[in-house]
């Protein structure tokens, strides 16, 4: 039977939209749902801001009167207008080991893009670099984490065989958590408290960490405007992120520092969560809420998320101070390994800081790119 590519119109097709990955990985041991009342909205347009300047396009593949495929188109003319580039996207992209099934999905969004103007499309990237991006290529035998795409090896195959080649590779480090912190990090971190100049900022309750989360979203925006795929959030895209999230932050592993109460730095991670996830089947109510929580007390691994410091001070230690307490926490925590989450392959800087602390490469993302231009 033919395949028929169809975009979304309905509710029961936004469900199929949401649900297939769980049929598409039953079996998959590696394999963690998503937290299901997000997935509602963030495909909604009506409570994801990012619909608001972006062109997108969901659509499911259906053969045999069943939903066996799905991909999501994404433009976003903010990102364009900012590089200078007429670049779309694709995303979500779920599919059994189908050759055909693929080439129906990807031919939909090349046209559809082409369609707009756009010169090339690369993913899978979402709607910014605060959603899951690149297919894993290399450390699958790993846990997953949070926030990252966990396919299957074929995926990537299929991918290719369309002719899509690399954009871009993200790399994540394992760092062992010291049974002693190591001496150089003690010295920098004295010296740099010795100044005077610059304030640590640790926390112990949620309640805490809230009035400093807009700077840290604004420090955010000023720092990362040069990695690939960031896109600036907006005060109204920071107050959805932090309803999302902050019921999940750990305030033991949030460090700022502050001068003239003026926020120059930050360091954000969390426990690992994974096992309560996926033991939670992505579902908050009954028990979920609670499983998740209760993994994050009990995991090893703390997930380094998000850090900055502010362009003018680095290079005096800030890093560092945050860096030490970090792990000093970690240890606390009874945890033995930092997951550094997505590094881009080009970010030298701290690439080294990892491998200075025995860090090594377990996983590797790719970002693909195809011209759309004959």
């Amino acid at each position: 039977m033919p395949i028929e590519v169809r975009e979304i119109g309905s509710r029961k097709d936004l469900r199929d939209f949401i649900y297939l990955p769980e049929k598409i990985h039953r079996g998959h041991a590696e394999w963690v749902p998503p937290i299901y009342v997000d997935e509602w909205s963030y495909f909604n347009p009506k409570k994801n801001r990012s619909f608001e300047y972006c062109d997108t396009v969901r659509v499911l593949a259906i053969q045999d009167g069943q939903v066996t495929g799905r991909v999501m188109g994404i433009i976003n003319h903010r990102h364009n207008a900012a590089q200078g580039i007429r670049n779309g996207r694709f995303c979500y992209l779920e599919c059994p080991d189908d050759q055909e099934t693929v080439h129906a999905l990807l031919s939909y969004i090349e046209k559809w893009a082409m369609n707009r103007g756009m010169e090339k499309l690369v993913g899978p990237y979402g709607f910014s670099d605060q959603d899951p991006e690149g297919f894993i290529i290399e450390g699958q035998e790993y846990p997953a984490t949070i926030a990252c795409y966990y396919n299957y090896d074929y995926l990537v195959e299929l991918v290719e065989n369309e002719g899509y080649t690399k954009e871009v590779d993200y790399v994540v480090y394992q760092v062992p958590v010291p049974a002693e912190i190591p001496g150089f990090y003690r010295k920098i971190y004295e010296r740099s408290l010795r100044s005077g100049e610059f304030r640590l900022k640790e926390f112990t309750s949620r309640r805490q960490i809230k009035p400093y989360i807009h700077s840290v979203f604004k420090l955010m925006n000023e720092t990362y405007s040069h990695l690939y795929g960031f896109v600036p959030l907006e005060p109204k895209e920071m107050d959805d992120l932090t309803r999302r999230y902050l019921p999940v932050l750990d305030p033991r592993f949030i460090k700022i520092v502050l001068r003239n109460e003026e926020v120059v730095a930050f360091a954000l991670g969390i426990p690992n969560m994974i096992p309560g996830i996926r033991k939670s089947r992505g579902r908050l109510l009954p028990f979920g809420l609670l499983y998740i929580l209760r993994a994050g007390k009990k995991t090893n691994q703390l997930d380094m998320l998000l850090g900055a410091v502010k362009e003018k001070f680095r290079g005096r230690g800030l890093d560092v101070m945050m860096g030490l307490k970090i792990l000093e926490s970690a240890s606390r925590a009874g945890m033995t390994v930092i997951d550094s989450h997505h590094e881009l392959e080009m970010n030298a800087k701290m690439r080294a800081e990892n491998e200075r602390m025995g860090g090594k490469i377990i996983k590797r993302y790719r970002v693909y790119q195809k011209s759309l231009i004959s």
